[in-house]
């Protein structure tokens, strides 16, 4: 279809914004401060918090959306034909996501100009729902953002623009969603930008074409199993693992006492000594020091928190846990 010039001013654009957390609420506030006329938000629907789960906990997109007096959409199920009609009445031009849920076609392709997602990674690496936490994890030294156009598959269509974001070795995850959230948000107005400018018809890339230089490396939700430490693998592995994780969901193990006893370790922090171990597991003290063997060196765990308690420094944890150089980890 050929559309017809318009010169159009981004007054003029309508957008609907799909989003959950924190992350995007970075675009959405960079979207209405910068006067893009957003007609609607749309996000999940409230959730039961507090220990009896009878108070109803918003988004933080629905939050920042009800304080700006934007309309909020909240479906159960994307293909609700009610929400679809909803939707459908607000006559968005395109369609803007950051960290949503999968959409169904009658949903992103529904817009003039279809449906941009904002992408935590340098597609078509790292494709999936958890890209934050596993480009640090295997150890990228560099990761970014990446604008593209919704298709029927997740995280596979077609590449409008892209910004890199280096890792520093001893960042952790935190850093690193903070990163990609600020730069995240630039992208998505530079986006919005070149989509004006070319009528709805920015230059894309199509991602088949990039698989050559950059071979498919997916990031699939993580799970409590995911998330414990296997000590059979080398220090720098583990020592990525714990970022990885840090401090969320955070990374852990199983610490065994001398009875046999059985408690839950997490582990947020570490230091890699490049010191030769005595094996995957062992467990030993020097000073203020708990060390812990990888495959092939030492990994000084530096911040942690035993089950039930709070999180704290290591030698906090030696001075309260006189039996520690007895225990092992598995």
């Amino acid at each position: 279809m050929i559309l017809a010039k318009t010169n159009m001013k981004k007054e003029e654009l309508r957008i609907v914004f799909m989003g959950t957390p924190e992350f995007a609420v970075e675009t959405l506030q960079k979207l209405v401060e910068n006067d893009y006329n957003v007609v609607a938000v749309v996000t999940q629907p409230d959730k039961p918090v507090g220990r009896h789960q009878t108070e109803m906990q918003p988004s933080a997109v629905k939050q920042y959306a009800v304080e700006h007096g934007l309309p909020v959409l909240q479906p159960v199920k994307m293909k609700e034909p009610d929400f679809v009609e909803q939707l459908r009445s607000y006559n968005a031009n395109l369609q803007v996501v950051v960290a949503f849920r999968m959409l169904p076609e009658v949903v992103w392709a529904m817009p003039q100009y279809g449906t941009f997602n904002v992408h935590a990674a340098l597609l078509p690496r790292y494709r999936g729902a958890a890209p934050i936490n596993w480009a640090v994890i295997n150890g990228e030294t560099e990761t970014g953002v990446t604008t593209f156009f919704l298709d029927h598959d997740i995280d596979t269509g077609r590449i409008i623009m892209q910004k890199h974001f280096p890792i520093p070795d001893d960042a952790d995850v935190e850093y690193v969603y903070d990163g990609l959230m600020h730069l995240g948000a630039q992208l998505c107005l530079e986006t919005l930008d070149a989509i004006i400018a070319a009528e709805g018809r920015p230059a894309t890339i199509d991602q088949d074409s990039m698989l050559a230089d950059a071979p498919l490396t997916l990031a699939p939700k993580i799970f409590k199993e995911t998330c414990e430490v296997d000590w059979t693998k080398s220090a720098k592995q583990v020592y990525d693992f714990v970022r990885g994780l840090s401090p969320y969901p955070g990374a852990w193990t199983t610490l065994v006492t001398p009875d046999g006893k059985e408690t839950v370790l997490k582990i947020y922090k570490t230091r890699k000594t490049g010191r030769k171990g005595q094996g995957s597991g062992c467990l030993t003290i020097e000073g203020k020091s708990l060390l812990i063997g990888c495959a092939d060196e030492w990994l000084e765990v530096t911040e942690l928190q035993l089950a039930g308690k709070k999180r704290m420094l290591s030698k906090d944890f030696l001075n309260g846990m006189k039996q520690v150089a007895d225990c092992r980890v598995k």
